[in-house]
């Protein structure tokens, strides 16, 4: 693996997209609707909140952009937090698949890489988009990084047992 630290933060995200999407796309679709964990996600939620995280983390954070629906994957639109809010869980409407959420993933996944391989890491996030207000202080490259990464490892283990849970359901 060459590239550095960038390098290698590119190739392990690639992995645990790819180990995501795989897992997601391995289900029925009635199976990808079907919540198994005591927290009450789908599958499909899953896939859906870890695109809208990274594009939240990258594009809106990072980069500045302003982001439509930046909390898509929690069913609200605006810029507060709905995850702070009591009840707060992911939604995915019906008209949303797999394919769907694939295709806007890998979208994601290039600008990611793009940034990453082309910033350094101890660069600011610019202010804009989730730093407008001016009250948050803006945070490096480097540690948005290693929280989508920390945010990808710790659902795709949720997501390892949840398949389980799903495949038995299956066989019984």
């Amino acid at each position: 693996m060459d590239g550095g630290e960038a390098g290698h933060l590119v190739a392990y995200l690639a992995f645990l997209r790819g180990q995501v999407v795989e897992a997601v796309g391995s289900l029925t679709p009635q199976q990808q609707r079907t919540a198994v964990l005591p927290s009450g996600w789908s599958p499909l939620e899953l896939l859906s909140h870890l695109l809208h995280m990274e594009r939240r983390w990258i594009r809106w954070r990072f980069l500045g952009e302003p982001v439509d629906e930046p909390w898509g994957d929690w069913g609200r639109t605006g810029s507060a937090d709905p995850s702070e809010h009591a009840g707060a869980r992911w939604r995915v409407p019906e008209d949303v698949d797999v394919a769907g959420l694939t295709t806007r993933l890998v979208e994601q996944a290039r600008t990611t890489e793009e940034v990453l391989t082309g910033t350094p890491l101890d660069t600011l996030a610019r202010t804009g988009g989730r730093f407008a207000d001016g009250a948050t202080v803006p945070t490096t490259l480097r540690w948005i990084a290693f929280h989508v990464l920390h945010e990808y490892s710790r659902h795709a283990g949720h997501l390892d047992a949840a398949v389980e849970l799903l495949r038995d359901r299956g066989r019984a």
